[in-house]
C-alpha cells in the first residue's frame, strides 16, 4: 500500500471514529434523559454558553502553568479521572443492573474503573482511541440535551472564533495540545499510518505537527469538550502529524512528501469530535419534526445536517493537515455543523429564526 493510499485510509479512519462519537452520543440521548443527567438546570438559558467558555479560559490557564511548574501528573490524574466518570454514566445506561450495591451498579462501576487502569497501564493508540469514543459520546449526548439550540450554536461559535484566535494569534494552544499529548492520555484520537505503529514507542510529539483546535478534554468537565474536549485538553481541533517513513521510493517520498503525506500518525484533538456533535444531539433532543426512523438513535433532519455539516468540515480540515501545517480545526467543524444544521432545520420547514431559538 503506497502512502497515498495510506493517507486516504487514515482519513477514512478519522471519519469512522467522529462517526463513532455522533452516533454513540445519538444513541444515548434517550438513556440519559430518563436518568436526567443534564449539566445545567435551564437549557434555554443562552448564559450558559458564557458560563461554560469562562470555566474553559481558567482551566487553560491552569493547564498551562502545569505544565511549566512540571506538574503534568496533576492533570493526568484529572483527565483519567473524569474519563473514568464518563464511562461510568455511559456503562450505567448500556449495562443491565445484574449486581448492585445499593443504587450503585457494579459491572458498570467495574467497566468504568478498568477504562481508567487501562489508560494508566497501556495508554497505546488503540486504547486512547477506544476510551475517546466512548467518553466522546458521553460527553456530546450529556452536554447536548443540555444545551437549547441557541445556547449550543452560541456555544460552538465563541469556542470556533477562540480557537482560531489561539492557533493563529497567541499560539497558546499549539503549546497546550503538544503539551497534553505527551501524557499520553485520551484527549485525541489517533490514526496511526500502518498498523505496526506505536504511541507508546513513539515517545514524545517533538516532531508531530497539530492541527489545533478547541476543546479537546475540558468538555468532559464543560460542556464543549464534553468528554475530553473541551479545554481540559487540546484543542477539539488538534490534528497532527508525526514521523516519516524513510522506506519508500524516491518517487514516493518526493511528492508524497511535498503533500505532507509521509507521516507516522495523524493526531486530532477529542475536542473536535465532541463540540460539534453537541449541536448534532441538541438538534435531535429539542426539535420535533423532520423525524427519521433510524434503529437505536435520535436522529431528525436537522441533527442528520449538523452530522454531515461536521464531517464535510472534517474532510476539508484533514485537506490542510496533509499539507503538514497545524490548523485550527473548530472553525471549519463547528462552522460545518452550524451550517448542515440550518439546512436541514429550514427543510424540515421551520424558520431560520426558529432553528437559531429566537
Amino acid at each position: 500500500m503506497n502512502h497515498r493510499t495510506r493517507i486516504l485510509a487514515a482519513i477514512g479512519v478519522t471519519l469512522v471514529l467522529f462517526l463513532g462519537v455522533q452516533l454513540g452520543a445519538l444513541a444515548l440521548i434517550e438513556p440519559f434523559h430518563e436518568s436526567e443527567r443534564h449539566a445545567v438546570d435551564n437549557p434555554e438559558d443562552p448564559t450558559n454558553s458564557f458560563f461554560y467558555f469562562g470555566i474553559i479560559l481558567v482551566a487553560t490557564v491552569l493547564m498551562l502553568a502545569a505544565f511549566k511548574y512540571d506538574l503534568q501528573w496533576m492533570i493526568r490524574a484529572l483527565i483519567v479521572g473524569v474519563s473514568v466518570m464518563l464511562a461510568w454514566f455511559v456503562f450505567t445506561e448500556l449495562i443491565p443492573p445484574v449486581v448492585t450495591a445499593g443504587p450503585a451498579n457494579v459491572l458498570a462501576v467495574l467497566a468504568a474503573l478498568g477504562v481508567g487502569i487501562a489508560l494508566i497501564v497501556y495508554p497505546e493508540w488503540y486504547v486512547i482511541d477506544a476510551s475517546g469514543v466512548l467518553m466522546g459520546a458521553g460527553a456530546a449526548a450529556l452536554f447536548g440535551i443540555s444545551f437549547g439550540l441557541l445556547p449550543a450554536i452560541l456555544l460552538l461559535s465563541v469556542l470556533a472564533i477562540y480557537d482560531a484566535i489561539s492557533v493563529y494569534g497567541t499560539e497558546h494552544m499549539l503549546d497546550l495540545a503538544e503539551g497534553v499529548m505527551d501524557l499520553k492520555i485520551p484527549v485525541i484520537l489517533i490514526v496511526p499510518m500502518s498498523l505496526s505503529y506505536s504511541y507508546l514507542a513513539a515517545g514524545t510529539t517533538d516532531d508531530v505537527v497539530e492541527v489545533d483546535s478547541e476543546e479537546s478534554q475540558d468538555s468532559a468537565t464543560a460542556p464543549t469538550e464534553g468528554g475530553v474536549d473541551d479545554e481540559m485538553a487540546p484543542e477539539p481541533g488538534d490534528a497532527d502529524s508525526s514521523g516519516s517513513d524513510s522506506q519508500h521510493s524516491e518517487s514516493d517520498s518526493g511528492s508524497d512528501a511535498d503533500d505532507g503525506v509521509d507521516r507516522d500518525a495523524f493526531y486530532i484533538g477529542l475536542g473536535d469530535a465532541v463540540i460539534p456533535s453537541i449541536l448534532v444531539v441538541s438538534a435531535a433532543y429539542f426539535i420535533d419534526v423532520g423525524t427519521l426512523e433510524v434503529p437505536w438513535i435520535a436522529l431528525n433532519l436537522a441533527a442528520l445536517g449538523a452530522l454531515v455539516g461536521t464531517l464535510a468540515g472534517l474532510l476539508v480540515l484533514m485537506y490542510m493537515v496533509v499539507k503538514g501545517r497545524p490548523h485550527a480545526g473548530l472553525p471549519l467543524l463547528n462552522g460545518g455543523a452550524i451550517g448542515g444544521y440550518l439546512i436541514g432545520a429550514t427543510a424540515s420547514g421551520l424558520s431560520v429564526l426558529t432553528a437559531l431559538g429566537l
